[in-house]
């Protein structure tokens, strides 16, 4: 992958603090401890780990489906893109309809340009798009919900490699709005595009 981006956002307003987070879902178990992470607006940190090694759990800790053991989390206003556009949109509702219910649609049609995007789509329902199509429409979504935090959790794992760039680059043109912690298994993903990788084992 060969994609120009500016990295290191050092002045950028912290959008992600999690201070000496601890948590497990037993007491013998024990997946964070004393665990601290900052995001930036203008930064991609990439968690990075094998299956069962808290990934995920660390983003339902973020959204405040889980409660630490210990520890501070803050956070700015968040949105989410998943790692399968198909199960992240109904199959009944237009693209349109489901954007509408969570994020107002005002600026819409720029956006979609921005983003290589083709506006017809949003008319059509989810398996009517190909899976890079729904992708892209999941990463419109979550931006006109106007977060300053984006997670990503494996939002290219599902697409073949060309999808997969196209994918990363429209997330890197976000960077001037957010700040992006992701998840992956992919470790040159991670090391491409990442100012920070944290992994866990």
């Amino acid at each position: 992958m060969d994609v120009e981006r500016e990295t290191g956002n050092e002045e950028g307003e912290i959008v992600l603090e999690i201070k000496d987070l601890t948590f497990g879902y037993t007491k013998e178990r024990i997946l964070y401890r004393d665990f601290s992470l900052t995001v930036k607006r203008g930064q991609i940190v990439t968690i990075l780990g094998p299956s069962g090694s808290g990934k995920s759990t660390l983003f339902e800790l973020i959204a405040g489906n889980l409660k630490p053991m210990a520890g501070t989390i803050k956070r700015a206003p968040f949105s989410q893109i998943f790692q399968d556009p198909y199960s992240s949109f109904h199959p009944t509702y237009t693209i349109l309809d489901q954007i509408a219910d969570v994020a107002e649609t005002e600026g819409i049609d720029s956006l979609c340009e921005q983003m290589g995007f083709d506006g017809s789509l949003l008319y059509k329902r989810s398996h009517e798009l190909s899976g890079g199509q729904l992708q892209r429409a999941s990463i419109l979504r979550a931006l006109l919900m106007k977060p300053k935090l984006l997670l990503a959790d494996e939002p290219t794992s599902a697409l073949d490699n060309l999808i997969q760039l196209d994918v990363m680059k429209l997330l890197i043109k976000t960077l001037q709005r957010v700040g992006i912690l992701m998840i992956t298994h992919d470790r040159d993903l991670a090391k491409w595009c990442s100012d920070e990788i944290v992994e866990l084992r």
